[in-house]
């Protein structure tokens, strides 16, 4: 297959085993699905899943949290990874979207990104899942089987998205960043396929014989 069938046949195959694709991390709000998102940078979205309870119990909303200490965040949050930096730029973030957004989260890429603590992946996600908006976040799941596929050079997740969004139609983004996601988790997992194994890898590939070694992003 040539690049653009293989991402034609990816499409279809996905669609057929996920056709109603669920949010991973559990939120009731956009603030909410801010932090969660937030949380979930080098940690897992089941472990994020399990300490925002409790956190959105104290606090469900921006003015809420920006009136908890930075050591109380933290002691919420202490099992996710980098906690004592999200701890600080969740306060501080908080602070900010009182003071200049009314205490809503902006929708906007821009003002998204200008937040403690918040990247492009961050706020690729809020912009999709939260507002509707067309984005691609890429993260190590996505990044891996796009190497994997050879659907990118996979120098850098940057590069990674801007050829995701190449290949696939826009109105396509939102539901496909979630179905890979899935599959790479499901069927595909970093020390499990290699490229070998699962149903996309052997339709993309029926004659590929070694490992696939993908570069980190």
């Amino acid at each position: 297959m040539i690049k653009s069938e293989r991402a034609s046949f990816i499409s279809k195959k996905l669609n057929e085993i996920y056709p109603d694709i669920p949010i991973p991390l559990n939120h009731q709000n956009q603030f909410e699905l801010l932090i969660a998102v937030l949380l979930s940078a080098q940690c897992t979205d089941e472990r994020v899943n399990m300490v925002t309870p409790d956190l959105f119990a104290k606090a469900k909303n921006s003015l809420e949290m920006s009136e908890l200490a930075v050591e109380e965040i933290y002691q919420m949050i202490r099992s996710c990874g980098l906690a004592p930096q999200k701890s600080r730029a969740i306060s501080n973030l908080s602070k900010i979207l009182i003071a200049k957004f009314d205490g809503e989260v902006p929708e906007s890429f821009e003002q998204l990104e200008n937040l403690p603590g918040v990247g492009h992946k961050t706020a690729s996600v809020v912009m999709s899942q939260g507002f509707g908006h067309p984005a691609f976040p890429v993260d190590t799941h996505i990044h891996r089987l796009a190497q994997r596929w050879r659907l990118t050079s996979g120098k850098n997740v940057t590069q990674t998205e801007k050829d995701l969004k190449r290949l696939f139609p826009q109105s396509s983004w939102n539901n496909l960043h979630l179905q890979i996601i899935y599959y790479g988790r499901e069927h595909c997992p970093a020390r499990g396929c290699f490229g070998l194994d699962c149903i996309i890898c052997k339709a993309c590939y029926p004659n590929r014989k070694r490992p696939i070694k993908t570069k980190k992003a």
